[in-house]
C-alpha cells in the first residue's frame, strides 16, 4: 500500500516517533525522493517509501544509515503492520549513493522536523534536484515520475547547471552524459 500524500507520510513518521518515545529511544534519520517532496510541500502525491539517506547525531552530522537501530527498525515494523504498509515503507536502499559521493555541502542545507522521538532531515530543494536529475538519468522522458518530480522542483538554469555538473560526476560515461544532457535541456524546454 502507498502513502497516500503529505498527511498520511507525516502521520506513519510521527507513529514511528510515538514507538520510538515509548521505548525511550529517539534516533535521527535524513530522508529524500517523493517523502521529502512532500514534505517540502512541492508535490502532494503518493509514495511508496520514505528513502532513508543517512542517520544523524544531534549536532546535525550525518553517516550512512546502515545498519538502522534495532529500536528504530522495530518502530518500522510496528508501523507497516497497523497501517497495511509495506515493510519496506521505510528503506535504506538509496545508502548505496554513499559510495558514489552525496552533493557538496548537503548536511549543511537539510531542513528539521521532530516527529515524536524521531527526528527528520529533508533533503534540501537544490541536493532533491540533483538527486532527482540523476534518477531522470536512469528513467528520461516525460511519463517518468522523477522528470515530473525534477520539474515540480522547478530548477532555474544554475540549479540545473550545477546538479548536472554533481551528476555527470557520478558516472563518467559518453552516453550517461548524452542522456543528463537531453533530461536537462528537456527540463529547461519545458520550464519555459
Amino acid at each position: 500500500m502507498k502513502l497516500q500524500g503529505r498527511t498520511a507520510i507525516e502521520e506513519a513518521l510521527a507513529a514511528v516517533g510515538e514507538r520510538l518515545a515509548h521505548a525511550q529511544e529517539p534516533c535521527t534519520i535524513v530522508i529524500l525522493g517523493g517523502a521529502a517532496l512532500n514534505l517540502l510541500a512541492i508535490v502532494d502525491r503518493p509514495t511508496i517509501d520514505v528513502d532513508v539517506l543517512a542517520q544523524a547525531d544531534d549536532t546535525g552530522a550525518i553517516r550512512p544509515p546502515d545498519p538502522l537501530p534495532e529500536t528504530l527498525r522495530r518502530a518500522i515494523a510496528a508501523v507497516a503492520r497497523d497501517r497495511g504498509l509495506s515493510e519496506n515503507w521505510m528503506n535504506t536502499t538509496v545508502a548505496d549513493q554513499w559510495r558514489f559521493g552525496l552533493p557538496p555541502g548537503l548536511a549543511e542545507r537539510i531542513e528539521w522536523r521532530r516527529y515524536g522521538a524521531l527526528r527528520v532531515g529533508i533533503v534540501a530543494r537544490r541536493d532533491l534536484i540533483c538527486f532527482k536529475l540523476y534518477a531522470s538519468s536512469d528513467q528520461p522522458g516525460p511519463d517518468s515520475v522523477h522528470v515530473r518530480d525534477l520539474l515540480a522542483l522547478k530548477p532555474n538554469a544554475e540549479d540545473l547547471e550545477w546538479s548536472a555538473a554533481w551528476v555527470r560526476a557520478q558516472d563518467s560515461s559518453t552516453g550517461f552524459h548524452a542522456v543528463v544532457a537531453k533530461v536537462v535541456a528537456y527540463v529547461q524546454d519545458a520550464l519555459l
